[in-house]
């Protein structure tokens, strides 16, 4: 590409247009700044939309206490963005822009019409025609960010690759929201990266969340990886119901909870899973393998199935005898026969103690990119109360790229606009 004789100057830069960047644009806008935001894709919040796909998850009416628990050790710096804007302040925002909500029965938050398109294009006719004293935000899609001019210099221009050639921009007030490293085909690649490593921005690395996870394997079929074919050939992707999954963290956090998951080709995924992905992650960090416990029969005691494995079956087979007095069949039984050997499975007790915990062992997580969020990224220690770079003044960060996670059920979208909103805030006090 051909490099540009000029430099744009622009008052205030936001790079990456998802709900970080566009929420930060408009706390902006609203204090009479001119922002010009820029995205390396065609059109903005494409991750938002995608995940909006099966009905918008905003937030969660949970109490306020609970709600910043979710966020594990980031809490403490969670907090106070999420007490300037939280659950009932994103409810209000979206109502501002005439989107109503309501709370479903697990108390997730959703759009009246379970859609994100309508809320995204509101949000994009306000920026675009803000009322005063608001200044249009200026759009510059397909515009990839390539650093500094200076390598590691946050004060020398901006660098994008746009469809016209190469082109700088030097701002007075630089807010970065380009994601974390989840899927990277709308735009979150975390390519970012070494361009604030070199400028001394503490940074850690970035990791799958709410992710799936890779079986060890079945030592009863002499595998060290891996579903049998029989198991992946038939069942991947039938889900699971009503099941219960144990697991403890490396600091002795246990995770017991009810819910549903997927087989997967290769092992498991699933809102279950996602939900103790942080705990299975870590303790593979440092084990090389996570251990999970299965209870297939949550709603009975283990006295209550050992009664009915040691009921006599006569001459019906061992499926028929679990289906019948159990309601153990389909993916269930084809699970215990995976990890058991026929010894375990005609032995009451022994199959008793696996239907009431049957052990799954993990050995890694899926890739990164097929993730629905990541963690690590720029470490809060680096940024000061207004999510500004200390060492940097004039440039904030924001979102996904922040060094946190959370799990599903709108607390990813609450904190990434609350940071969005500090973010802004920020920026608009440190122009002032």
């Amino acid at each position: 590409m051909t490099a540009s004789p000029s430099v744009l100057p622009v008052d205030v830069a936001v790079i990456g247009g998802g709900p970080a960047g566009l929420m930060a644009a408009e706390r902006l806008q609203a204090r009479g700044h001119a922002i010009h935001l820029f995205d390396a894709m065609p059109s903005v919040g494409r991750k938002f939309l995608l995940a909006g796909k099966g009905g918008l998850n905003l937030t969660h009416a949970e109490g306020f206490e609970a709600f910043c628990s979710r966020y594990a050790g980031r809490t403490p710096s969670l907090r106070p963005l999420l007490q300037a804007f939280g659950p009932q302040a994103l409810r209000d925002w979206a109502d501002g822009l005439g989107v109503g909500t309501f709370v479903g029965t697990s108390q997730r938050v959703f759009p009246t019409d379970m859609k994100a398109a309508p809320l995204l294009r509101a949000w994009l006719q306000r920026l675009r025609h803000p009322p005063a004293p608001g200044v249009p935000v200026q759009f510059h899609m397909r515009h990839r960010w390539q650093g500094w001019q200076k390598p590691g210099d946050p004060s020398s221009p901006l660098v994008f690759d746009t469809p016209h050639g190469r082109q700088r921009v030097q701002a007075r007030a630089t807010v970065l929201a380009l994601g974390g490293a989840s899927w990277a085909r709308l735009g979150s690649d975390g390519a970012w990266q070494p361009w604030l490593q070199a400028a001394g921005i503490g940074l850690r690395p970035l990791v799958p969340s709410n992710c799936g996870f890779d079986v060890a394997g079945s030592p009863v079929h002499g595998r060290s990886e891996g579903w049998t074919p029989l198991l992946s050939e038939r069942w991947a992707g039938q889900p699971f119901k009503s099941v219960r999954l144990r697991c403890t963290g490396v600091d002795g956090e246990v995770f017991d909870r009810q819910g549903e998951f997927v087989l997967t080709a290769t092992g498991i995924e699933g809102s279950l899973v996602y939900a103790a992905s942080r705990l299975l992650r870590e303790r593979i960090a440092a084990d090389g393998q996570a251990m999970v416990e299965l209870d297939l029969l949550p709603h009975r005691s283990a006295d209550w199935v050992r009664e009915q494995v040691a009921h006599p079956r006569g001459s019906r087979s061992l499926s028929s005898h679990l289906k019948s007095r159990l309601g153990i069949d389909g993916l269930k039984l084809a699970m215990l026969s995976e990890l058991l050997d026929k010894a375990a499975m005609n032995d009451p007790l022994r199959l008793t103690a696996a239907i009431k915990a049957l052990p799954v062992m993990l050995r890694r997580c899926r890739p990164i990119d097929e993730a629905i969020s990541s963690a690590g990224g720029v470490c809060f220690e680096a940024l000061d109360d207004h999510l500004m770079v200390r060492q940097h003044p004039g440039l904030f960060v924001a979102g996904e790229m922040l060094d946190w996670e959370a799990p599903t059920g709108g607390y990813l979208l609450t904190a990434t606009m609350a940071s969005g909103v500090a973010a802004g805030e920020g920026a608009a006090r440190w122009l002032a």
